[in-house]
């Protein structure tokens, strides 16, 4: 655990923090990383020893009240923040909430405002979910010679303009193992491999929730029969519970206030006639 400052100025403990990150480069050490966008998942995840958390920037007091030391990136939305100015105030908002670096998927120029006014940014190559129909389809992301060169030509890019790491999503294995060879930045594998500097899976992947399972992750729980059988015993406790108010058992002598018969009487005696 690191003592730290956080960007107002309050003492804080944190799992890892930016330089710890960065020092991962040419060593064989590796962070975790999930997601998390609630305080139960967490705190799930700092119990679980978990070092880092991404969540998207409006999450991250939720996230903050489960834990207090995870390392967590906010993630700024293409939706949540459409100029630049939009993207400067959504990331400082997230670093005052609590955040400890900012993830886009915008362009270059973009990460290069966020890194000059001093923000720890990730940037976010190889497959981008939101640009999905620009590579025909969910698909791995430098499969051809052309396409990794394009690939590490954007990490030099990315790198240039000042992102202390960058989540890489769906790169072949040994494309990722030799552009992370060959960049300075901390590298965060989302189904491209281990020669990564931080092996990152979705939370709901991890823990059975996801409907369909993508074939980077490996489940380790099966939370979403835990929430069925949550979901059925709802259904029958309420319904039981309609069941007695139908029949008459329901409010039981047990459930229900008593009064004195003297008082009562006293009550009653008071009313005087209908």
């Amino acid at each position: 655990m690191t003592r730290i400052l956080d960007f107002n100025g309050r003492d804080a403990d944190r799992t890892v923090t930016v330089a710890a990150i960065a020092a991962l480069k040419g060593t064989t050490r590796q962070f975790t990383q999930v997601t998390a966008g609630s305080a139960a998942e967490a705190a799930a995840a700092e119990e679980a020893g978990i070092e880092m958390a991404v969540c998207m920037a409006g999450a991250v007091p939720d996230v903050r009240r489960g834990s207090s030391r995870l390392f967590v990136t906010a993630a700024i939305d293409f939706g949540g923040a459409v100029t630049l100015d939009d993207l400067l105030a959504t990331a400082f908002r997230a670093l005052s909430d609590g955040a400890d670096a900012v993830i886009t998927a915008r362009r270059f120029d973009a990460v290069r405002l966020l890194a000059d006014e001093g923000v720890p940014v990730m940037g976010h190559l190889g497959f981008v979910p939101k640009r999905s129909t620009q590579f025909g389809g969910v698909r791995a992301v430098g499969r051809t010679a052309a396409e990794a060169t394009v690939l590490l030509h954007q990490f030099q890019q990315l790198q240039e303009a000042g992102a202390f790491a960058v989540e890489c999503e769906l790169i072949p294995a040994k494309v990722m193992a030799e552009i992370d060879r060959r960049t300075t930045m901390a590298t965060i594998s989302l189904g491209s491999g281990a020669d990564a500097n931080v092996m990152f899976l979705f939370s709901s992947d991890i823990c059975g929730e996801s409907p369909r399972t993508p074939r980077h992750a490996r489940v380790y729980g099966d939370v979403a029969a835990l929430q069925r059988q949550i979901a059925e015993e709802r259904v029958r406790a309420l319904s039981a519970f309609r069941a007695d108010v139908l029949s008459g058992s329901f409010p039981g002598e047990a459930e229900v206030s008593q009064i004195d018969p003297a008082e009562l009487s006293g009550f009653l005696e008071g009313l005087g006639p209908n």
